[in-house]
Order: structure tokens, then C-alpha cells, then sequence
């Protein structure tokens, strides 16, 4: 299947690109949010905590709005650097972006163990997280979706819309 993709360089692909990265990091991110309260059935203000707390430890819970506003940029930082990271490896590997749906389904597991084994115990966090089947579960799905997300985005123009 050949590439449908402009060559790297062309000014639409840069916009397409960075449109993949800010826009595919964003909504991913914020999405994430929304699926860490369900899974953790706490509201936002504590799931941002919780991810400030990668800096703050756990001071981040008595820091309140600041806290919180820390936590928001932090995961939309991180979503979008996540992003970027897909975008650049799908500009080099144009399969990435043809085959997206199953590339971010594979990238979503990419980023739950990352995350979870080698960001959250270097953070201030310091530990290994602990699940449940079912927390396990639920936050292996929101990186699956996480990952479809930044992939959509990334897509090749003219892709399927299922592949």
C-alpha cells in the first residue's frame, strides 16, 4: 500500500502534523482525565492533584487550586509530548498513519507501561502503582483510547476510516 502522505517537508504536512500533536494530545488528555475519574470515581480536582503529585508528592492534595492548575498543565504537557512522540515515529513510519487504528491500539499499551512502570516510580510518586483486576483493567483501556486518539489524529489523509 503506498503512502498517502505529502513528503516530509511539504507545509501541509507540517500543519497536519502539528495539528496531530496539539489537537490529538489535547482531547486525549482530557479525555484521560474524565476516564481517571470513573475508573477512580473521584472528581477532577482530585485526579489533577493526584497528577501533580508526580512533582509534589503528596503535598500536591493540601495545595489546592494551585495544585490542581499544576496538575492540568502537567497532563496536557505530557499528553502532547506523548503525542508528538507518535507523530514524529508515524512521519518516518508512514505505516503508522495508513494502519492507524491498530498502530494506537499497540502505542496505548506503549503508554500504559511507560507510564506506569518507569514515569510514575521515578516521579515523586516513587512506587510501582498497585491494581486491581479491574483498575487494571480500566486503565489499560484508557490508554488504548488514549493512544486511538493521538493516532486519529495523526492519520494519512484519504485513510479508512477502519483499518
Amino acid at each position: 500500500m503506498a503512502s498517502h502522505a505529502a513528503p516530509v517537508g511539504n507545509m501541509n504536512d507540517k500543519h497536519h502534523y502539528l495539528r496531530a500533536i496539539l489537537l490529538g494530545g489535547s482531547i486525549a488528555g482530557i479525555i484521560d482525565i474524565g476516564a481517571a475519574c470513573l475508573i477512580t470515581m473521584a472528581g477532577p480536582f482530585f485526579i489533577l492533584h493526584a497528577v501533580a503529585s508526580g512533582i509534589l508528592g503528596r503535598a500536591s492534595f493540601s495545595g489546592g487550586n494551585a495544585s490542581a492548575a499544576l496538575g492540568g498543565l502537567l497532563q496536557l504537557a505530557m499528553s502532547i509530548i506523548i503525542a508528538a512522540i507518535y507523530v514524529a515515529a508515524s512521519a518516518i513510519l508512514p505505516r503508522l498513519r495508513e494502519r492507524w487504528l491498530p498502530s494506537g491500539l499497540v502505542y496505548g499499551v506503549i503508554v500504559f507501561c511507560v507510564m506506569n512502570y518507569v514515569v510514575v516510580p521515578l516521579s515523586a510518586v516513587g512506587h510501582f502503582p498497585h491494581f486491581t483486576a479491574i483498575s487494571f483493567v480500566g486503565n489499560l483501556l484508557a490508554m488504548l483510547l488514549f493512544g486511538t486518539i493521538v493516532a486519529l489524529f495523526a492519520r494519512a489523509p484519504g485513510a479508512r476510516q477502519y483499518d
